[in-house]
Parts: C-alpha cells; structure tokens; sequence
C-alpha cells in the first residue's frame, strides 16, 4: 500500500483527538521518547495502541517498538496536497 503522507507534508494534528481503528496517528514510543511517528492505529494494546505504517515493508512500527502512545489524530495535509488525511 503506498503512504497517505510523504516525508516534508504538513499536516494539522487535532491533539488528544479520540483515534479508532484505521485513524492516521501521531504517536510516541516508551522505547523513543525522543521521536514523533505518524503510524495508522490498528487496535488498542492494553495501555497503548497497536499502529502500522501504511508502507509495512518500509516501516517501523508497533511490530518492532510494541504498542505507542498516541498523542492527537492527523485530520488535514496542510502542504503541498491540502486535503482531509483518512
């Protein structure tokens, strides 16, 4: 499956936005407090979610780094393709 977004778009994150299965995510891992990942949710995992890049062969996601915390849910790509993210 190819991405939804690419690397450089910007996109308009609704914090604390209630994710569902198939939302497109903002996350963080406890194992990289450090870094930010947008990841597609798949199904709540306990006390976090399980996500998935759209591209699995390319990505590094809940299948490496286990369930991510999930910060606000992606609702628009601001540049350079403005329109609602799904």
């Amino acid at each position: 499956m190819l991405p939804t977004l690419r690397e450089g778009d910007v996109v308009l994150v609704r914090v604390r936005g209630r994710a569902r299965p198939g939302s497109v995510v903002l996350v963080r891992w406890n194992r990289r407090p450090a870094q930010l990942s947008v990841k597609r949710a798949v199904r709540r995992d306990g006390a976090g979610w399980c996500v998935a890049g759209d591209n699995a062969d390319r990505s590094t996601d809940s299948r490496e780094l286990g369930p991510a915390e999930v910060l606000g849910v992606v609702r628009w790509r601001l540049w350079p393709n403005p329109g609602r993210v799904r």
